[in-house]
């Protein structure tokens, strides 16, 4: 049998009782033994008469993790055939050193120990098939939201500074309340093993974080993750689920999804947060539906969209995920409709849809037209252009002529709004309502009054209009 190269052992969670039996005969057997680090307490209790040699000097030489690992792995690299290297826990779960010897091509074999996950549910009296994600602290930190869903409980391993923990909260709080309750396993296995309850917030106040410190995260306690979504949707489409959302398809959604889409601008406009989570709700809804449908019909799933949306902008942000330097907003937008149409192959107009409401579709196609550069050189110049507009109304020869100039003036009012920093489609938005709610107040005032408002002649009906306007702004 071919001897391997390196043979890894895992020294369990801490406690030299959890040493495995075979990874004891061959640490026993080894003569020397290469360690990652002294440190781990499983250390104190290895077979005697074994020269230990540590890798604890290339923490003191570097500052970052990556460039402790990658000088690890050289020195490894350059050991005899049949060398014993032992690290803490288990080879497999979270050994970044025994990833690079992958990656080099060093051939290992591998002895697994108890990790770092058994101890912490034995503490924790919990079951993993009951389901629970188990992830890094270090790379966790580094992200800003948390890449698993808020429904399963979490492990997180490596929390080996107060410091670290202060940037891991920060991810966290992107899906979970700040005090939701967390629990901090200090040195599972170990005599001196404590588990501390605390609220999200507090995670790097705990004195007792250390090398063994790791993280459980409780469960939100209601269904909020976006794959159980996914799955109530689909039973409600299955051949036992609702006879209504059995029988819809992509067209027959259509209408809602654009309800619920002027629905969540309304509460925009209302400035209704509360609103406006619901309506979001409703609107992802819409989306998973179809998705659902175009599942159900093998066009597409969840994570093609998901994929899609995800690589286009990464690749449309080369600012912030390449090298390319920007100088502002508006040349972000121009490299934007760039890519855009390097992907597409069409004009820089082609992608506004011709769905879009009208006054939102003017102000699109100007927005567009300007970032390439052609566009008035100032506000002025779109105020005279209005006086034209109304002129050519004036002189129009026939109804379809000023009709047509109508839609120039309108066009020329969009414009106009837009060198304003104003978006027309939401101020018209916001115009309809106010003229609802004082239209009505007017009415109401009306029946005050002992009258109907269709009965009273235009000068009383603007005494009532400029009554209302002083009263609601």
């Amino acid at each position: 049998m071919t001897e391997q190269r390196l043979t890894v052992v895992g020294l369990g969670p801490g406690n030299p009782r959890m040493i495995t039996r075979e990874a004891w005969n061959a640490l026993e057997t080894a003569g020397t033994v290469y360690l990652r680090t002294a440190t781990h307490p499983a250390v104190a209790g290895l077979p005697p008469d074994l020269e230990l040699v540590s890798f604890d000097d290339t923490y003191e030489r570097y500052s970052d993790f990556s460039d402790v690992y990658r000088a690890i792995v050289d020195r490894l690299s350059r050991l005899s055939p049949g060398a014993v290297y032992a690290v803490p826990g288990d080879p497999s779960v979270g050994e970044a050193t025994v990833q690079g010897l992958r990656q080099a091509g060093i051939k290992l074999r591998l002895i697994p120990g108890i990790s770092f996950i058994e101890p912490s549910l034995a503490a924790l009296g919990l079951d993993a098939l009951d389901g629970l994600v188990i992830v890094d602290a270090i790379g966790l930190a580094a992200g800003h939201h948390p890449p698993f869903p808020p429904d399963l409980g979490a492990l997180v391993c490596q929390l080996h500074s107060p410091f670290l923990a202060g940037e891991l909260k920060l991810s966290l709080m992107n899906q979970y309340p700040e005090e939701h309750p967390v629990a901090l396993i200090h040195r599972a296995s170990l005599a001196d093993e404590r588990v501390e309850w605390v609220k999200l917030y507090e995670i790097d106040r705990s004195d007792s974080i250390g090398d063994l410190t790791s993280l459980y995260i409780s469960a939100l306690p209601l269904d909020s993750s976006f794959e159980t979504l996914q799955n109530t949707v689909a039973r409600l489409r299955a051949p036992d689920g609702c006879p209504w959302d059995r029988e819809q398809t992509h067209q027959s959604l259509r209408k809602h999804l654009l309800e619920e889409a002027y629905e969540a601008l309304a509460a925009l406009d209302e400035d209704d947060l509360d609103g406006l989570k619901e309506e979001l709700g409703d609107l992802l809804l819409q989306i998973v539906l179809q998705v659902q449908i175009a599942t159900e019909q093998s066009n597409f799933r969840m994570a093609d969209v998901v994929a899609g949306i995800q690589v286009k902008l990464i690749r449309r942000h080369p600012h912030v995920f390449g090298d390319l330097q920007v100088s502002g907003v508006d040349q972000v937008l121009r490299n934007w409709e760039h890519f855009k149409e390097q992907e597409t192959g069409t004009g820089p107009l082609a992608g506004v849809p011709h769905s879009f409401p009208a006054l939102a579709q003017a102000a699109e196609l100007q927005g567009r037209a300007s970032r390439l550069g052609f566009d008035w050189p100032s506000a002025a110049g779109v105020r005279v252009k209005i006086h034209e507009e109304l002129d050519e109304i004036d002189a129009a020869a026939d109804p379809e002529a000023r009709a047509r100039e109508i839609g120039d003036l309108l066009f020329t009012v969009v414009n106009y709004a837009r060198w304003l920093d104003a978006d027309p489609e939401s101020e018209l938005r916001q115009a309809n309502q106010r003229f609802r709610s004082r239209f009505d107040r007017m009415t109401a005032l009306s029946r005050e009054q002992g009258s109907r408002l269709e009965d009273l002649p235009p000068e009383e009906m603007n005494r009532l209009w400029e009554a209302v306007k002083r009263e609601m702004g």
